[in-house]
C-alpha cells in the first residue's frame, strides 16, 4: 500500500467513526463509553493519517498522547487545544473492555 493509499485509508476510516458519532451524540440511550470509543477511534486514526502523509511511520498504538508526542518529534505542529485528545486514549483501551466509571462524564458537545 502506498502512503497515500494509506492516508486516504486513515481518513475514510476515521470519517467512519466520525458519522457514528454524528448519529447518535445526542442519542442519550448511547453510553458515554460507546461514544467515547468512536472519538478515540477517528481521533488516532486522523493523527496517524497526518504522520503517513508526512512520511512517517507510527507505531500500532491507541495511545493519542504518544502519537500527538510523535507529531512533535517530527517537528508536525498542531495547535495547543489538540492536546485534550489525549484524554480519549482511555476509551479506546481501558473503557472499551472494562466495566470502570468515568471520573469525568465528558460533554457531549463543545
Amino acid at each position: 500500500m502506498t502512503r497515500s493509499d494509506q492516508v486516504r485509508l486513515l481518513q475514510r476510516k476515521a470519517s467512519q467513526d466520525l458519522a457514528v458519532l454524528d448519529k447518535l451524540l445526542d442519542d442519550p440511550d448511547i453510553d458515554d463509553e460507546t461514544l467515547g470509543y468512536h472519538a478515540q477511534q477517528a481521533a488516532e486514526k486522523l493523527i496517524k493519517a497526518v504522520l503517513a502523509l508526512h512520511g512517517h511511520d507510527y507505531p500500532r498504538s491507541h495511545n493519542i498522547g504518544l502519537l500527538l508526542d510523535l507529531l512533535a518529534s517530527h517537528g508536525i505542529p498542531l495547535p495547543e487545544r489538540f492536546e485534550v485528545l489525549q484524554t480519549l486514549t482511555p476509551f479506546g483501551t481501558v473503557f472499551r473492555y472494562d466495566d470502570l466509571p468515568l471520573e469525568d462524564t465528558p460533554a457531549r458537545r463543545s
